[in-house]
């Protein structure tokens, strides 16, 4: 949920400097005007004003923007009239406009293109922002008038978005503690001013340890396996670095990293590894172990207070799931035929090694070099035969918006009149069927130090009907970028979060509703994957793949034969994928299970016991995050919620069977999906609307069998 005013308290901001101290001494109404913030932009669909915003504008916003939010909610609380869906709801979803502005900006910089003076911010005003979240769910007059209208919510006459949204708003008062007495409510803000900070000095530590994390070689020797294109990048990040001289490999935010699969030395392999492995565990400033076992504990404790046992319970209340027991009910089913899987895969890898002439026992740092050769062998496809047919620029316009063009009639333009935050950003006007301009697109693709790691989609401006607002939507990735001069090749991965995260944007620009805490990706956890894993599907769907599969030297069409290889793979490895994913979700539910009498905990010998007590241990297969570098549930918003990609994975296999049952990649039944799913937002519940798709609950079996992971 939208809440009221700014998208995340989730990930709380970073930003700008703080020039409070000049700002503060002009009167408030001249600060507001100078500040570019304090009216909706000038530029088309209200985009941000990137050539005029300066780090220094978001503190001050942020302060008038909290300020005109909490005037307003103050007005709609004191209001003498009785309650009505319009001046309590509805003015409600009005207010905090500038808040939103500034939030919306802010929280992509920090996230995408942070600095010190942007850090500064985020630690300054994540407890107040916080604090201002519970000045308006603890107001005892604006949830009085909340629950009165909810009370009479049969009688009001609403249409069903407006009954829906009068619902969220009621739950969401209970859920922040508006029925606790006045000594709790004060606790509770407490640990939500701490809860905040601490997710933003956890952001910070994660950033600048894996920058400071990554791997440096003194001798171009032990580059031994990369190209001479990732040589070259080696060569120029350490010069970044002012490491004239060596080479340097930047750590990405997962625990395999991505040149693990080319290293030929294995004692280099074995660094890098453990570069990732350790690097947020050094003792230092940067060490984030003390920070989230604080945080579990705090979090244990907010959802006692507000009557859960435990923070898992209290997250998943409004969720497709609802509970505990139904997540875990779920990951336990995918357990015993992952283990299968694993162990196939393990013997596999082992004889790759053993073939080589010189053995050594299978370690997680050999695994993604190994298995590739066993990709080869056994399907004869190596990762960079397929590179030169997967050039960035053709997958994004030839395959990403070719595919939504042939599903939904949407088409595409590039603009380059639109200020952007850093010079790689490409900005794109989108248009419906009918020819209407339907939002506006940013992408940023590739990595830099001071960019959060993984992939992301987000709104700048989200859609209203009430506000008159249309989408502005950007999409972050963490591309390598090449030398000067030379293509940008991808891997199958990097095409397949491509078609992920467009698939979240195809979310966001077909929202299709009146109120913006229903509109567009404002769903659950474990419902907001969904559409953008059923996106993954057409990355490979044979009209498209060679729509944009071709090769950038040759200029052919990826051949039929290399297809049938890339298909032939998929199931290639899914027991190891699979296998890291359920470990990081099950790490993720049980620091979320947590008492709140249990003590702060080890984090190291926490996770091993986790994982060895769901069986998730699954031998030289380790969880895709660590604890002390799990970015989505300390920071991110996922806290009990990492389940959510695999919960959403069955969403989309069994949507992805239902096409496939029904005439594959057609305009009609794209539409069917638009109208039923993508253009949905939250303005019903999700089982319903699931099965309104599907024609039934969702099963496992579609996913299990496209995983290769029970018989097709």
């Amino acid at each position: 949920m939208r809440p009221i005013s700014f998208l995340p308290v989730l990930a709380l901001c970073t930003a700008g400097a703080l020039a409070l101290g000049g700002c503060s001494k002009q009167p408030a109404q001249t600060v507001a005007r100078a500040n570019p913030f304090a009216a909706p932009s000038t530029l088309p669909l209200q985009a941000p004003m990137f050539d005029k915003i300066k780090d220094s504008d978001y503190a001050p916003a942020f302060d008038e923007g909290m300020k005109q939010q909490q005037a307003e909610m103050d007005a709609i609380a004191a209001d003498k009239a009785a309650p009505t869906f319009d001046n309590t709801i509805g003015a409600m979803e009005k207010s905090g406009r500038m808040l939103d502005r500034v939030s919306n900006t802010f929280f992509a910089v920090q996230q995408a293109n942070t600095n010190p003076t942007i850090d500064k911010v985020q630690t300054d005003y994540a407890p107040k922002l916080a604090a201002h979240q519970d000045s308006i769910y603890l107001n005892p007059k604006l949830f009085a008038r909340v629950k009165t209208l909810y009370d009479q919510r049969a009688t009001l006459k609403l249409d069903p978005e407006q009954t829906e949204l009068l619902t969220i708003y009621y739950r969401q008062f209970i859920h922040a503690g508006a029925n606790l007495s006045d000594a709790d409510k004060a606790k509770l803000r407490e640990f939500n001013k701490r809860d905040a900070s601490l997710e933003a000095a956890f952001q910070q530590k994660l950033v600048a340890a894996t920058k400071a994390g990554a791997l440096v070689l003194d001798d171009k020797a032990q580059l031994a396996g990369l190209s001479p294109d990732q040589i070259a990048t080696a060569a120029n990040e350490a010069k970044t670095r002012k490491l004239d001289g060596k080479f340097v490999i930047p750590l990405q935010n997962t625990t395999q990293q991505p040149l693990l699969l080319s290293l030929g030395d294995r004692a280099v392999r074995q660094k890098l590894f453990e570069a990732r492995w350790t690097a947020t565990e050094k003792g230092d400033k940067k060490d984030t172990r003390a920070t989230i076992s604080e945080l579990a504990q705090l979090r244990a404790q907010k959802a006692a207070l507000l009557g859960y046992p435990d923070y898992a319970s209290y997250a998943l209340y409004d969720q497709m799931a609802l509970n505990p027991q139904t997540v875990e009910k779920f990951l336990n089913q995918l357990v015993p035929a992952t283990g299968r899987k694993i162990a196939e895969e393990s013997k596999l890898v082992q004889a790759a090694i053993d073939q080589e002439g010189t053995h050594f026992d299978l370690k997680p740092w050999d695994w993604e070099r190994y298995a590739e050769k066993v990709r080869k062998a056994k399907y004869d496809l190596d990762e960079d035969q397929l590179k030169p047919y997967f050039e960035l620029n053709a997958v994004l316009q030839n395959g990403v918006f070719y595919a939504a063009n042939q599903l939904y009639g949407i088409t595409f333009k590039e603009r380059h009149d639109i200020p952007v935050y850093q010079p790689d950003v490409r900005v794109f006007d989108v248009f419906d069927k009918d020819g209407s301009l339907l939002g506006m697109m940013y992408f940023d693709y590739f990595k830099r130090d001071n960019k959060s790691g993984g992939a992301w989609m987000s709104n700048f401006v989200i859609q209203s009907k009430m506000l008159g607002t249309k989408p502005v939507i950007y999409n972050v990735a963490n591309f390598t970028k090449p030398a000067p001069g030379q293509p940008v090749l991808l891997s199958f991965d990097d095409v397949t979060t491509m078609f992920h995260e467009f698939g979240h944007a195809l979310h966001g620009l077909f929202a299709s509703q009146t109120y913006p805490t229903t509109s567009g990706t404002n769903v659950a956890r474990d419902f907001v994957e969904f559409p953008s894993q059923f996106n993954e599907h057409w990355a490979l769907y044979p009209q498209v793949l060679k729509h944009y599969a071709v090769n950038v030297k040759t200029h052919e069409t990826i051949p039929q034969a290399l297809v049938d290889k890339i298909k032939k793979s998929q199931t290639w490895g899914q027991g190891y994928a699979l296998g890291e994913l359920l470990a990081a979700s099950q790490l993720d539910m049980q620091w979320h299970a947590l008492k709140p009498t249990d003590p702060r905990q080890d984090v190291d010998a926490f996770e091993t016991k986790a994982l060895a007590d769901t069986h998730t241990d699954f031998p030289n297969v380790p969880t895709r995050y660590r604890s002390s570098y799990f970015l989505h549930i300390w920071a991110n918003g996922y806290a009990a919620g990492y389940y959510a990609y695999q919960w959403t994975v069955m969403l989309d296999d069994d949507s992805y069977d239902w096409f496939e049952k029904h005439g594959g990649m057609t305009r009609a039944n794209g539409q069917r999906f638009r109208d039923l799913i993508l253009s949905k937002g939250h303005t019903m519940e999700y089982a319903p609307m699931f099965r309104a798709f599907y024609g039934k609950d969702p099963d496992t079996g579609p996913m299990l069998k496209d995983r290769g992971l029970i018989p097709q």
